[in-house]
C-alpha cells in the first residue's frame, strides 16, 4: 500500500507543482485559459500559489500525514471550483481539468487509506 500512496501523491505533487510553476512564471497556457473561461488574467498567479501550496502540502503529508491528506482535500475542492468556472464560462474542454482532478481524488484516496 505504501508503493501506491508514493507513487500517486509523488505523481499529484509534481503535476500540480508544474502546473503553479506555469502560473507564476507567466506562462501563456494559463493566461489563454483564464481569458477562455472569463477568469481575470490577475487571479493567475495567486491561482498558482494555492496549487503550489497544494503541491507542497502533498509532499508535507510524507512528514506530518494530516498535512497531506488536507493538501489532497483541498486541490479536490479547488478542481471543483475550476469545473464550476469551465461550466459558467461554456467552456467544456475539460480534458486537462479531468486529469487534474482524477489525480486529486486519487491523491485523497490513498491518503485516507494509508492512514487509516
Amino acid at each position: 500500500m505504501f508503493a501506491t500512496y508514493l507513487v500517486v501523491t509523488l505523481l499529484a505533487s509534481a503535476l500540480n507543482g508544474s502546473a503553479a510553476a506555469a502560473n507564476l512564471i507567466g506562462h501563456e497556457y494559463p493566461k489563454t485559459e483564464a481569458d477562455r473561461n472569463r477568469v481575470p488574467r490577475s487571479w493567475v498567479r495567486p491561482l498558482g500559489v494555492l496549487l503550489g501550496a497544494g503541491a507542497l502540502g502533498l509532499l508535507a503529508g510524507f512528514v506530518v500525514p494530516v498535512l497531506g491528506t488536507l493538501a489532497a482535500a483541498g486541490l479536490v475542492l479547488y478542481f471543483l471550483g475550476a469545473l464550476g468556472v469551465h461550466v459558467r464560462a461554456g467552456n467544456f474542454r475539460l480534458g486537462a481539468w479531468a486529469l487534474f482532478f482524477i489525480v486529486a481524488l486519487a491523491a485523497l484516496t490513498v491518503s485516507l487509506a494509508y492512514h487509516r
